[in-house]
């Protein structure tokens, strides 16, 4: 019986260290003086493994937990699959990622591309190197992993914006609606600093990959992905862009980054 008795705990002992993990974290930010819930999934602990990461920016009004149960379910078997460990920090509904001028506590830029990533680092078995970082995100995300991405090039070595809102200067009635004026001001005065069209000069030299994707029906964000790829185009900036049918909604952005984790994937193994 003790012998059956300490198999048992054995077996369940395998089990748990044998599972992926999803890990609820409160991580402090000295910039915003305060702590950010961010979600982190590992896959199956191997000793003396490093992994790749990817930072994952959820959109307008959404969260952490929203991703896992709704705009990539499935993604806790992809950090197995893809052997990748993902970081999902919370964007605080209607930060837009930035480091704001109005709001003293919304310091997103910052702390996600300097403060959380030396905090995964120094916690969790990634590797350190730009070439094994990436970033990606959607709708209200997108604009922030293109411009937290482009920013910190030194530290992401992949970049993947959704259907992303990559012109602020003519996103129209959304700029109010969607909260930007809260944490930028004005879209008439607005630092042009904020303008993913300002990136530009960076990402010519940065030595990223940029993917862009975008659903044909998607008729706020459509037009202003069209005019940035042209924009890069013109500009001779290698990028990779991909329109296909759909709307925006969480159909099209959980099919869309899939695909875009599987290029993210065969980035980090070529």
């Amino acid at each position: 019986m003790k012998k059956l008795m300490s198999f048992i705990v054995i077996s369940v002992a395998l089990s748990q260290v044998s599972a992926q993990k999803i890990i609820h974290q409160e991580i402090f930010s000295t910039k915003m003086n305060r702590k950010i819930k961010t979600v982190i999934i590992t896959p199956e602990p191997q000793k003396g493994t490093t992994y790749p990461s990817v930072y994952i920016l959820h959109g307008y009004s959404g969260t952490p937990d929203r991703i896992l149960k709704q705009d990539i379910p499935d993604l806790a078997r992809k950090a197995q699959e893809y052997k990748t460990i993902y970081v999902l920090p919370d964007g605080n509904y209607n930060s837009w990622y930035v480091d704001s001028p109005m709001v003293k506590d919304s310091q997103y830029q910052t702390f996600i591309g300097k403060e959380l990533v030396e905090f995964i680092d120094k916690n969790y078995p990634v590797k350190a190197e730009k070439k094994f970082r990436g970033i990606l995100g959607w709708s209200m995300g997108g604009y922030g992993a293109v411009n937290i991405g482009t920013v910190y090039n030194k530290t992401f070595g992949i970049v993947g914006s959704s259907c992303g809102a990559l012109d602020l200067a003519s996103f129209g009635p959304g700029y109010t609606q969607y909260n930007v004026d809260k944490v930028l001001g004005p879209a008439t005065t607005v630092n042009r600093s904020f303008l993913t069209d300002s990136k530009t000069q960076l990402m010519a030299s940065a030595e990223q990959r940029y993917i862009f994707d975008c659903g044909t029906e998607d008729t706020q964000m459509i037009g202003m992905n069209r005019s940035f790829h042209k924009k890069l185009t013109d500009l001779k900036i290698q990028h990779l862009y991909i329109e296909s049918p759909g709307r925006h909604d969480d159909q099209y952005w959980s099919r869309s980054l899939s695909e875009q984790l599987v290029l993210f994937d065969d980035f980090f193994r070529h």
